[in-house]
């Protein structure tokens, strides 16, 4: 199939059109695609000069409960059990009619893309829930994630994608979770890793030096890369440079917004509404005060411009944003990269922690969780365990020969070399763990001790303070050579290794207060016309809690594609 050319804006007084989307992520891309295959006319407001947001930076999975993909693997289950689940975590946070909303048209959402558009998924069948123990948890068969894309197929739009977060990439090529990644980790040891690295490299290699890019798009970048794909053959108009700086109400209903452009300012009067979409506010000083803890030390993952935008134009309208959620972020244990070329970044901790061979303790020498949960427990337990007053940070201990098998932070393992990583100070190294402790500034007496303790346990493959391998996820996040129990090894043969890890977050889990239908509500909970809001800009769905990986780009796409119909008039039953 010969693949469209984008629409191209054309600057003009008073744009029309049916809907306008302000953000170009997950849940703004989705909106805009549904919107537009409804026959609607779509206008896409990104506020940047190129397109995909955080979204393009993330890991690409999505917490799609009950979806086809799963089905044609046989992995079948009534919607009662993820509801039953997602009871139990959310707690007090639990919002049955927008779970319910969700659950029902998670699927929905995941056929139509699959059926009608570019975008198409791989399934992650073995993927499991976060806590494992809990009435419902899924072992698998909940979480799908955007099938790798060849930008070429973009054309001009590649020029406008964002390119991936240098931190998690290598020489800009993404590496996604899974096969690919075990390849990765196994090249040194299998002909078989080696050889399907080798052959990703030297495309890359190829692809930078006739693009000067990677072309081979994965995780959250393959998500963009598709949706912008459709977004284009139905005739969406994607405008970038061209920030939301009002909403244009009228009666009490929203049919709108002024968006500033290099070349002025330009009205776009949409006749259905408008989608705010717009990356919640992890840069929003103002707005974290008070609502994440230890502010002032948080490292957020997100796209700079991610500066609330969303929740500002939704509060000019009469919107409400929900803050009583048990967590106001999706926070995420980040280490600091000093680059040689004088920058600094911020690498996200997701792999290792779960490996056999690495504990994560305070500056008082001392374990304080499970370091093999999800991400976001890792820091909340952090948060929890820090004295008020003190640095909130942890260090991740273990041995050169467990950096060279599974890498620490940005240090990756073996073949790449781990000496520049210590030279610069990411890696304090000491060739006992009494002056390892000195150099990290750890209570060095506390530290020997914690390890001790740790290792007596751990030669037997235990681990009776904390539990590692206690569940699905734990031992998923394992290695399965790792034996009785793939989360559990000593930590004893020297030289030893730590990296300094503090509060960080992938985005905002506070935001406006919708409804099931992606409608943001007044104060009073009453919907407001023409005006919905999708992906970090509404309040999660979860309530503040983590209870699977993808429940931040799940949600977005789904919401997207509940806000898409809606505003084509199509009932969440049809």
């Amino acid at each position: 199939m010969t693949s469209a050319s984008p629409a191209i804006a054309i600057e003009q007084p008073v744009i029309t059109c049916d809907v306008l989307v302000i953000g170009s992520g997950a849940g703004g891309l989705s909106a805009a695609v549904t919107a537009a295959w409804h026959g609607l006319k779509v206008v896409v407001a990104e506020k940047e000069a190129v397109f995909g947001g955080t979204t393009a930076w993330s890991g690409g999975w999505m917490w799609t409960p009950l979806n086809p993909l799963a089905r044609r693997a046989g992995i079948v289950e009534a919607i009662d059990a993820p509801k039953t689940y997602l009871q139990h975590v959310l707690g007090n946070n639990f919002d049955e009619a927008r779970v319910n909303g969700f659950l029902e048209a998670a699927p929905a959402m995941v056929a139509f893309f699959e059926d009608k558009t570019a975008l198409q998924f791989e399934a992650g069948n073995r993927i499991c829930d976060t806590y494992g123990t809990v009435p419902g948890a899924g072992t698998g068969g909940r979480s799908v994630i955007a099938a790798p894309y060849d930008a070429r197929h973009l054309d001009t739009l590649v020029d406008r994608l964002r390119q991936p977060l240098r931190e998690t990439s290598f020489l800009g090529m993404t590496i996604q979770a899974g096969p690919d990644l075990a390849a990765f980790m196994n090249l040194t040891r299998s002909p078989r890793a080696l050889a399907h690295v080798v052959r990703r490299f030297c495309r890359h290699m190829v692809d930078l030096a006739l693009h000067r890019r990677g072309m081979q798009l994965r995780n959250g970048l393959a998500l963009v890369g598709r949706l912008l794909r459709s977004a284009a053959d139905l005739g969406v108009e994607l405008r970038h440079a061209s920030p939301a700086i009002r909403l244009l109400v009228e009666d009490g209903a929203v049919r709108g917004a002024v968006l500033g452009t290099p070349n002025g300012e330009v009205e776009v009067r949409a006749s259905r509404g408008v989608v705010l979409a717009a990356g919640g506010f992890p840069h929003d000083a103002s707005r974290r005060v008070g609502l994440f803890p230890a502010d002032d030390q948080h490292l957020t993952l997100a796209v700079p411009s991610a500066t609330g935008d969303g929740l500002r134009l939704g509060e000019s309208a009469g919107g409400v944003v929900d803050t009583s959620l048990a967590a106001s972020g999706a926070w995420c244990p980040v280490s600091i990269v000093h680059f040689p070329d004088g920058t600094t970044g911020r690498f996200p901790h997701i792999i290792e922690r779960g490996k056999p061979g690495i504990i994560g303790v305070l500056a008082n020498g001392r374990r304080f969780c499970n370091e093999g949960n999800g991400y976001h427990d890792y820091v909340a337990a952090m948060l929890a365990a820090v004295p008020i007053g003190q640095e909130v940070a942890s260090w991740l201990v273990c041995t050169h020969s467990f950096q060279r098998r599974y890498g620490l932070g940005i240090a990756r393992p073996t073949p790449l070399p781990v000496g520049p990583y210590i030279k610069s100070g990411y890696i304090k190294a000491g060739r006992t763990i009494s002056e390892l402790a000195s150099r990290c500034g750890i209570d060095p007496t506390e530290l020997e001790r914690t390890i001790a303790t740790y290792n007596e346990h751990a030669k037997k493959g235990a681990d009776p303070e904390f539990g590692r391998g206690s569940t699905p996820y734990n031992r998923l996040q394992g290695d399965a050579a790792q034996t009785p129990n793939p989360c559990v090894a000593p930590i004893e043969q020297g030289p030893f290794y730590a990296v300094k890890v503090v509060p960080g977050s992938f985005g905002t889990f506070a935001g406006l207060k919708t409804d099931s239908c992606a409608r943001v509500l007044d104060e009073g909970g009453a919907p407001i016309s023409g005006l919905y809001a999708a992906g970090t800009d509404m309040a999660s769905v979860m309530g503040g809690h983590y209870p699977a990986g993808g429940i931040n780009l799940g949600p977005a796409m789904t919401f997207g594609f509940i806000a898409g119909r809606h505003l084509a008039g199509i009932a969440s039953s049809q």
